[in-house]
């Protein structure tokens, strides 16, 4: 760097640590009984937040009245710590039960069940256009991670790669554990998918099938493809991302910091995100976009906690720090792998990891798609889907035909 680069990245260091500070501050003054009211005591800068939980579980409600199957919402106590912690959700300083903000949708008594689980920056929301499908073939379950769209979110604490895992993880058994569910089809797309994976691997004895979608963290930067990280990182442009990504700068403190302009900056996100890129066809009509924008703007507003979890899980660059890749060989569950065919998430990171897999493991890859295949062609993934499930719908799955116009990899 010369000297007028030095100079912009110590300035920009020294904002962000100061945002950084003050969200922390704002964060920590948090008690049980006002945490609601603790978003209106932040420093000027944040206190116009226009959100709450009340706001996403209002906005959850307007985007899902789009789905015609009729569903349950409830709010599941998974406790205050998990069994034989000596810790409450990893240094969490209340002791109050914490809850999974849970959909249950209408189906037939014999279906099969589908956990649904959501990736980064995102909430079961997101699942809306394949609802009503899904739910005609299985019993479909959707969840809000902790931390994350109408659960609980607790002080995120964690302090390594390992702990943060365990965060997910065993607040999903101990949702699972509620629930009083096993032997259920898990499905989680990209960090979710992430998430699923690992909590198969710990936990095969409740899965049958697992399904993940363009999943988040399969290969490690050692892979052989991170030259060009380590050429951006050393531009001035990739020391300042560097930085942010290690003080564990989200694009959720961005949207809090703009206050009440906040919701425009998401309203051109998910416009653009959600323009056409892979057919002719909109991806979401007028409606559906500004129900969505809306939903969107309120699950990342709103108190940071799961979020926090980017740069314990990834690297530099979205790569994992236990990828996995790594542990492939010891998954005890059969495994589809759904993607987008423009998915920016490798598949042939999927296909690394079949070679070591002892299960059945297949790649299915959807066109006119890319990281969000369920939004982007919901009818391609709702074929993805089908095929993957066969052995739990069909008397005669392996006779079933890949659907026409996917391919397998």
């Amino acid at each position: 760097m010369n000297q007028t680069q030095q100079s912009l990245y110590r300035r920009s260091s020294l904002i962000l640590r100061k945002m950084a500070e003050e969200v922390n501050k704002a964060e920590l003054r948090s008690s049980p009984s006002a945490i609601a009211k603790s978003r209106w005591l932040w420093p000027s800068v944040l206190r116009w937040i226009p959100t709450s939980t009340d706001h996403i579980i209002a906005a959850e409600k307007r985007l899902l009245s789009l789905v015609k199957t009729p569903y349950v919402q409830e709010q599941v106590n998974i406790g205050s710590a998990p069994p034989g912690s000596k810790v409450r959700w990893f240094r969490s300083a209340s002791n109050e039960p914490r809850f999974i903000n849970t959909v249950t949708f209408d189906s037939k008594e014999s279906s099969p069940t589908l956990v649904m689980v959501h990736g980064y920056a995102a909430s079961q929301g997101f699942f809306f256009k394949n609802f009503d499908f899904l739910a005609g073939r299985f019993k479909v379950i959707a969840i809000d991670q902790l931390g994350w769209g109408g659960s609980s979110r607790p002080d995120f604490t964690c302090k390594s790669t390992e702990e943060t895992e365990a965060w997910f993880i065993d607040s999903f058994e101990e949702w699972r554990k509620a629930k009083n569910l096993s032997n259920f089809i898990l499905l989680g797309h990209s960090f979710g998918g992430y998430v699923a994976a690992k909590y198969a691997l710990k936990h095969p004895e409740h899965v049958q099938h697992l399904i993940l979608v363009g999943p988040a963290g399969v290969s490690s930067e050692s892979d052989g493809r991170s030259e060009w990280l380590t050429r951006f990182r050393a531009t001035w442009r990739g020391a300042i991302l560097y930085h942010l990504w290690e003080s564990n700068f989200t694009p959720q403190t961005l949207v809090r910091g703009l206050g009440p302009w906040g919701p425009n900056l998401v309203e051109k996100y998910t416009t653009a995100r959600f323009s056409p890129r892979y057919s002719a066809e909109n991806v979401l009509a007028e409606e559906e976009s500004r129900l969505l924008t809306e939903y969107v703007y309120h699950t990342l507003a709103a108190k940071a906690s799961g979020e926090l979890c980017l740069k314990y899980i990834f690297a530099f660059g979205a790569f994992a720090r236990m990828p996995l890749l790594s542990s492939a060989s010891e998954w005890k569950v059969p495994t589809t792998f759904i993607y987008g065919t423009q998915d920016w998430m490798n598949y042939q990171g999927a296909q690394e990891a079949r070679k070591k897999m002892k299960v059945p493991c297949e790649i299915i890859r959807v066109p006119q798609a890319g990281h969000f295949v369920f939004l982007e062609n919901p009818n391609g993934f709702h074929a993805a889907t089908m095929y993957a499930c066969r052995r739990y719908l069909s008397p005669h799955p392996d006779s079933e035909p890949l659907p026409e116009g996917l391919e397998s990899a």
